[in-house]
């Protein structure tokens, strides 16, 4: 198994697409699955279209679920910081993604996002793993 770790800064925006440098680590390999992991307890990956305002409507929809002003029992760090987290539990913090020929076997409109509310920590790891598949056998006649 061939594996990576990419940097990705998130000072700026709470979701980054990541999908151009999972597709540089997938170029050439052939058929296999590339397994996307952060490690990290306030982060998490997820597959969705970008560009759209969807970016916007999750982080919307994960501040409804996970208000900041809330009391968590998980309280160090800023404002909020517990719902951080629980944002792995909503936004898994793996995937994997299947491979052909090279390209990641992605639908037309499908990105993979990072998506990372904690403002104490913006820099963030993304593991890229690349598993081959198992070769044909050869037939025998």
């Amino acid at each position: 198994m061939d594996s990576v770790v990419v940097e990705v800064d998130t000072s700026t925006r709470q979701t980054v697409d990541i999908t151009d440098e999972l597709e540089v680590f997938c170029a050439g390999r052939g058929d296999g699955l590339c397994s996307v992991f952060v490690p990290h307890a306030t982060a998490g990956v997820a597959l969705m279209e970008t560009g759209s305002g969807s970016e916007e409507d999750l982080l919307g929809a994960l501040g409804r679920l996970l208000p900041r002003e809330s009391t968590y029992r998980h309280r160090h760090g800023a404002r909020g910081h517990g719902a951080d987290h629980l944002l792995p539990v909503l936004v898994s913090p793996s995937l994997v993604v299947p491979v052909l020929a090279g390209r990641a076997a992605l639908g037309t409109w499908q990105s993979v996002v990072l998506v990372d509310t904690n403002a104490d920590n913006r820099l963030r790891s993304v593991r890229l793993s690349f598993l081959a598949a198992p070769s044909a056998p050869s037939s025998h006649r």
